[in-house]
């Protein structure tokens, strides 16, 4: 693109160029002879080809002036690197032979509007310039030097000082390379085609800083950013990257602005204060705004609080934590890989006022280093500072340290040369010196040939560039540490394309080893799951997985399966203890102990009868009814060790039969002697004619047809429902599940045993109604009233378990107290009818014989009328004229 053609499109900046370039441009005065000399605000550099060189010489300038302090690491040491590398590669006879390389450098003041005007530097020489309407005083045409056409540049620093003067170069394809800026906006190859850098996109850096974190355990951190390319878009990577990784949350981003008013780094703090639980700050941020927000931190007595990590713009300079030592402590820094050049330190170490004047700021440097004056008019009166001797020796009279980019300002020199020297090869085939192919440099072609170098650097390690003109990732990560009261930047690992971190040589803040945290939330305990904060991933709320939860995993808790519980802390499911009633517990022991008696006591009466079957004590019994109701007694009895032993097939199945059918055989017996009794009476009251169905024959017949209804709900039930056992999990599910039991038991619901005990109940109840009807037969005839005491007694036993039972239902002891208590309950009714009915009669057959004997006989026509006369007169006054007949209509009715 022409010069006037490239005008036609941008009018208005050519305007500005024409009037910068006539009225005050550097290049405006006539070029004079000499090595390098004073010109206005840059170097320049006598050369065959010109490099431009951009350096932040000064800091950004106060209260509207343009430039500030002097820097003496990131300016003088970069800017006097760029001279070492010129001097290297035109003194190398193998490197661009018999071509010499000049150089413009300029003073960017750190800001990048002040780099954009210098840098107008570099094109004013691709401008066409109309002088037709310019004449000197006497008439004659104007004699014009033609400025410098500067074929590439070297620089800038600062990210958003590179886009601000990659935006101008690009217009006019002069190539660029950085040797600081690190923005990942840079490696954009549509919009900043014609710029490279020897030092890795921050896209690297954040990935790096990125693993730090993650390596140190941190996952709560803020960002600070210097407003500005370089620090919004370092800030913005390290967003980025931890969201891909996943892991690391940004408490807040927190922005400097370019021009910050009075008190505005300790509202910074105070913001940064606000999620205290971000120790840690990342700092993508220029060295200025670094140590204002160092000096603001102490301000506000937060020394120890923040865990700083800052980027390459921090890397291991001393001038951010200057004095402020004790707030740096600790901070974790990341500098591209670099190494000391030696050479280099011996070049500025010889450095003095008459050997350097090519640097126009070296006097200006030489002042502040050694804290002189060359001047006396400007040294004060009383003022401590001397006057300088020009004897003073950089290293020697003052501290030195080389800054870290001074390798990558070399390497970028020397890719310029690379490019330049492979360039000649090609398009100069052994020419000497430039041949009219490379007069003018194209940009175009230049560019290719710098974006195709492959040569090792000063400190030896490759130099190239990919596509978008970014160099490889590869770091030193330092940390700011104070061992014996002595400040040091320590080499702490390092990255390439992975973390490698020594973090046991650490140290923190107070110099302990402990590892500070910077967490949002304390991990959760085992049992505990994760309740996240809307919006942000790294901070939640512990809650703990109660009842019968568990942790299924680091964000959800699960209902254990309906037969396990969780463990004590809650992790994983356990299988619920499943219990039974053991014959060794207390609940077991006293229900056992009564049936064994009672099956004792049963036995032994039975025996008795068996042997004095033929006694009159034992026929007047009705002898059987009395073995089937002592059968009835003796099965209440046992079904006690069918109730305490272990539930199984068998087990449920012999419950379900006997439970009932022993109270059934029992009541059914006593059922069928009361329905006699009051028959017969009832029918003496009619007639002295005998009642149907009193023979003892009728009497078993009517007793095993109401044990046979029993027997045919039984069958019923297994046929619709068969036995078996079953564990049960809800009984004794408390509400603290340590305390849960499955309960081992038959498949008998309380509804169902109702039902099974609920036909005995009928037979009692209508035994008892029978036992009151007859409550008036004489006391000794036939057993009426003992029937009837035994009846109300086991009224009362049987209304005094249904409360006891069915209230106890809610109760974590339920399974003891319902079977213990249907058990003693089943064995008590037994046992009263065995010591009302038969113990009487065992008594007077084993004690009193004499009573055992047989009365005489009459027919029963006359013993049912005496019987009923005799109970006719003891109603009216107690006058028993015939009590002997009352023993012998039992025997009469016995024998018939």
């Amino acid at each position: 693109m022409s010069g006037a053609h490239f005008c036609m499109e941008h009018l208005s900046f050519c305007l500005l160029l024409s009037a910068w370039s006539w009225g005050w441009a550097p290049g405006g005065a006539a070029k004079p002879k000499g090595q390098g000399y004073p010109h206005m605000n840059s170097i320049r550099i006598d050369g065959d080809i010109t490099l431009g060189g951009l350096f932040p010489v000064h800091g950004r300038g106060v209260e509207g002036k343009a430039c500030g302090e002097l820097k003496k690491e990131k300016g003088i040491h970069r800017l006097e690197a760029m001279l070492f590398a010129l001097d290297r590669i035109n003194n190398d006879p193998d490197l661009l032979p018999n071509i010499t390389l000049g150089a413009r450098i300029l003073d960017t003041c750190s800001r990048d509007t002040h780099a954009l005007e210098q840098s107008l530097t570099f094109v004013q020489a691709l401008i066409e310039k109309d002088s037709t309407e310019v004449r000197c005083v006497n008439g004659g045409p104007p004699i014009i030097t033609k400025p410098e056409r500067v074929v590439g540049v070297i620089g800038a620093s600062g990210s958003s000082v590179s886009i601000m003067v990659a935006n101008i170069l690009r217009l006019f394809k002069i190539p660029q390379i950085s040797y600081a800026s690190t923005a990942p906006d840079l490696s954009d190859n549509s919009r900043y085609d014609f710029f490279s850098r020897v030092v890795p996109s921050d896209t690297y850096q954040a990935q790096a800083m990125v693993d730090i974190v993650k390596a140190l355990k941190w996952n709560y951190v803020s960002t600070l950013a210097s407003e500005g390319s370089y620090g919004e878009s370092g800030v913005e990577a390290f967003i980025q990257k931890s969201r891909e990784d996943g892991g690391v949350c940004v408490a807040q981003s927190v922005k400097i602005p370019r021009e910050p008013k009075p008190g505005e780094f300790d509202k910074i703090i105070r913001r940064l204060l606000e999620t205290s639980h971000a120790r840690a700050v990342i700092i993508f941020a220029n060295e200025d705004d670094i140590r204002r927000v160092l000096e603001a931190a102490k301000r506000a007595n937060q020394t120890g609080h923040f865990i700083w990590m800052g980027s390459d713009s921090w890397g291991s300079k001393i001038s951010p934590v200057l004095h402020l030592e004790e707030v740096a402590e600790g901070s974790v820094t990341i500098l591209p890989k670099r190494v000391s050049v030696k050479g280099f330190d011996r070049y500025f170490s010889s450095r003095t006022l008459d050997n350097n004047r090519r640097n126009i700021w070296f006097a200006e440097f030489w002042e502040e280093n050694f804290h002189c004056k060359l001047s006396r008019h400007a040294l004060k009166k009383g003022s401590s500072i001397k006057k300088c001797t020009n004897r003073e020796r950089i290293g020697q009279d003052s501290s030195y340290e080389q800054e870290g980019k001074v390798q990558f300002v070399i390497d970028a020199v020397y890719a310029m040369g690379h490019a330049l020297h492979n360039m000649h090869k090609n398009l100069c085939p052994g020419k000497v010196g430039l041949c009219p192919r490379m007069d003018p440099v194209d940009g175009m072609e230049l560019l290719k040939y710098i974006r195709n170098v492959n040569f090792s650097g000063i400190a030896g390690t490759p130099v190239t560039f990919n596509e978008n003109g970014d160099a490889p990732g590869r770091y030193d990560i330092y940390q700011y540490q104070i061992r014996n009261s002595t400040p040091e930047y320590k080499v702490i690992g390092q990255w390439t394309d992975h973390l490698h971190l020594k973090v046991e040589t650490m140290l923190w803040p107070g110099g302990g080893s402990q590892l500070p945290s910077s967490i949002c939330s304390l991990p959760c305990k085992p049992g505990e799951r994760k309740k996240l904060v809307k919006g942000i991933p790294c901070c939640w709320h512990c809650e703990r997985c109660d009842g019968y939860q568990y942790q299924l995993d680091e964000f959800h808790c699960k209902r254990c399966h309906f037969n396990e519980r969780p463990n004590e802390n809650h992790t994983s499911c356990t299988p619920i203890p499943i219990i039974k009633l053991e014959w060794s517990s207390p609940w077991a022991v006293v229900p056992v102990f009564i049936a064994i008696v009672g099956i004792i006591a049963t036995l032994f009466v039975v025996v008795t009868f068996v042997r004095y079957n033929d006694t009159p004590i034992v026929k007047a019994s009705g002898r059987e009814l009395s073995y089937v109701l002592l059968t009835g007694i003796f099965l209440c009895y046992a079904t006690t060790f069918l109730m305490i032993a272990e539930p199984d097939l068998s087990t449920c199945s012999l419950r379900r039969i006997f439970l009932g059918l022993g109270m059934s055989i029992s009541y059914a017996a006593l059922l069928t002697k009361t329905n006699r009794i009051y028959r017969i009476f009832e029918q003496g009251k009619k007639s002295v004619s005998a009642p149907r169905f009193i023979s003892p024959a009728s009497q078993l017949v009517i007793t095993f047809s109401l044990i046979s209804l029993q027997l045919v709900g039984v069958c019923i039930w297994f046929i619709v429902d068969p036995s078996h056992s079953v564990i049960d999990y809800e009984d004794q599910r408390t509400t603290n599940p340590h305390f849960a039991r499955g309960i081992l038991k038959c498949d008998i619901s309380d509804l169902s045993l109702i039902c099974l005990l609920g036909y005995s109940m009928l037979l009692m109840v209508t035994c008892t109604v029978y036992a009151i009807k007859t409550r008036g037969v004489p006391e000794t005839f036939n057993e009426a009233k003992p029937i009837g005491f035994t009846m109300y007694t086991t009224c009362i036993v049987w209304l005094a378990f249904i409360p006891i039972f069915f209230g106890t239902s809610q109760s974590a002891e339920k399974m003891y107290i319902q079977t213990t208590t249907l058990t003693i309950s089943v064995s008590l009714s037994a046992s009263v009818s065995l010591g009302m009915l038969y113990m009487p009669k065992v008594y007077i057959i084993l004690f009193h014989p004499e009573q055992n004997v047989p009365k005489r006989k009459r027919s029963l026509k006359a013993v049912v009328t005496a019987a009923t006369m005799s109970n006719k007169f003891s109603q009216k006054g107690g006058f028993r004229p015939n009590g002997e007949a009352k023993s012998e209509l039992c025997e009469n009715l016995e024998t018939q």
